[in-house]
């Protein structure tokens, strides 16, 4: 859908989102504004945010996988995953900490993340296909928001907020696939040292290179293929959980090692002002 042709019903949904993001005020949903199964007009509310936001400089460097889970699928009435992009200014160095403020309604998922060292233009891509192109696996984390108030949120309401994206952090021991099992790896989340989420390969989706072969093909048959480069977030292994200022989380992943991110305490209100006692 090129630029010209994108409606003004489409750029309004669009605005209503990204003022959302820009006042860190999050809006009601959307997709009593979309028509009834308009999965592809929420991903035309997608493409129009993601296109001004490569014109304000940032630049996209993979894509991620949502909805892998069954449960979640049932949930919204849904029988296949999700995508959305990442872009730059969305990576966040392992062991780095999440700004205050940065996010409105955060949320946290470990997953499989897959490097590209070779392109994905085939709308019928294989497994073979995939672990040809695959340089390396990583661990990860991916750190959701919302835009839309609550998560009161249906496919077409997700799918328009970027699949719901945020922040995502890479751990930094590259492992090739002739190395893990993926399938099998499993993963135990930890919050301030307490673990808040475990699961396995084989939740998502059956297995992270089947959710990587789901979307290589979904993005060759829209004329937008996977390349050399990109970085793929295969989907969650296990539950996400809420995310909270101060929070440190680690996920390890058998056969992958660990990553870790932290967040920042609350910035204090400087509109309030402290209560001085009695001056007189």
């Amino acid at each position: 859908m090129s630029a010209a042709s994108v409606p003004d019903s489409v750029h309004k949904l669009a605005d209503i989102l990204a003022q959302a993001e820009q006042t860190g005020i999050p809006c009601v949903p959307i997709r009593d504004q979309l028509a009834e199964g308009g999965i592809a007009d929420a991903y035309a509310v997608q493409r129009v945010n993601i296109q001004r936001r490569i014109a304000q400089g940032r630049r996209v460097v993979g894509r991620k996988i949502g909805l892998t889970s069954p449960a979640v699928q049932r949930q919204l009435g849904v029988d296949q995953p999700d995508f959305g992009a990442l872009l730059s200014d969305m990576a966040v160095p392992d062991g780095g900490v999440v700004p205050a403020g940065r996010l409105l309604q955060p949320k946290i998922e470990a997953e499989v993340a897959l490097v590209l060292g070779a392109d994905l233009p085939h709308a019928e891509t294989t497994v073979a296909d995939v672990l040809r192109a695959v340089d390396f696996a990583l661990p990860a984390l991916e750190i959701v928001d919302s835009r839309i108030a609550d998560w009161d949120i249906t496919i077409v309401d997700t799918v328009a907020d970027n699949a719901s994206s945020g922040l995502f952090v890479l751990g930094g021991a590259p492992v090739p696939l002739t190395s893990v099992d993926l399938r099998s790896v499993r993963m135990t989340l930890t919050r301030n040292g307490e673990k808040v989420s475990e699961g396995s390969g084989s939740a998502c989706l059956g297995g992270p290179l089947n959710a990587a072969v789901w979307l290589a093909s979904a993005l060759a048959a829209m004329g937008d293929p996977l390349r050399a480069g990109d970085v793929v977030l295969t989907g969650a292994l296990g539950p996400m959980v809420p995310a909270a200022p101060d929070d440190a989380f680690e996920a390890r992943i058998s056969g992958l090692g660990c990553v870790r991110v932290g967040f920042a305490p609350d910035v204090p209100d400087s509109s309030v002002i402290p209560d001085q006692g009695d001056t007189q």
